[in-house]
């Protein structure tokens, strides 16, 4: 199915390609991208085995790239289009980032902290507030999670 260019469905398909990135670097496959004024600015998948750091999430990699190439920390007029819901350390990423909306593809019951666990984005204390949406391709994002991780599985089954 076709989706009109710069619609939340086109975006998140496009985050969908970067965890498609990572899952073929053997990666958990998760993908983001960045938005501003309709246009994708910053895009990015876990690399987190890859270069053996903890903080290479997808989230951060595009928070990073959008920062350099706007010059500033603050994405207060972004949108990040994520397929898995944030962890604590990226949910406070976005918050520091200013992030104005984020679009998740699937709940993370086990780790995520946009709703599933803990709801970062709804304590009162912190000074901004993200809006968010959730369910844009729920289940091609789930799946492609189950299938890495049964694959995982079944080579791990065959090393032993």
């Amino acid at each position: 199915m076709e989706f009109e260019e710069g619609s939340h469905h086109w975006f998140m398909r496009e985050a969908l390609k970067e965890a498609y990135k990572a899952y073929s670097k053997e990666e958990t496959p998760i993908g983001a991208v960045i938005v501003r004024d309709g246009k994708i600015i910053a895009r990015g998948h876990n690399e987190k085995e890859l270069t053996n750091d903890p903080t290479n999430h997808a989230e951060i990699a595009v928070i990073r790239e959008a920062c350099a190439k706007l010059g500033t920390w603050r994405l207060n007029d972004c949108d990040l289009y994520v397929t898995l819901e944030p962890c604590t350390m990226c949910a406070g990423a976005i918050i520091q980032a200013r992030i104005g909306r984020l679009f998740i593809g699937t709940v993370d019951p086990k780790a995520g902290a946009v709703g599933s666990v803990i709801d970062v984005m709804r304590v009162d204390a912190f000074n901004h507030k993200v809006e968010v949406t959730y369910g844009i391709f729920q289940e091609e994002c789930s799946e492609i999670l189950k299938n890495f991780f049964k694959e995982l599985r079944q080579r791990k089954s065959n090393q032993t």
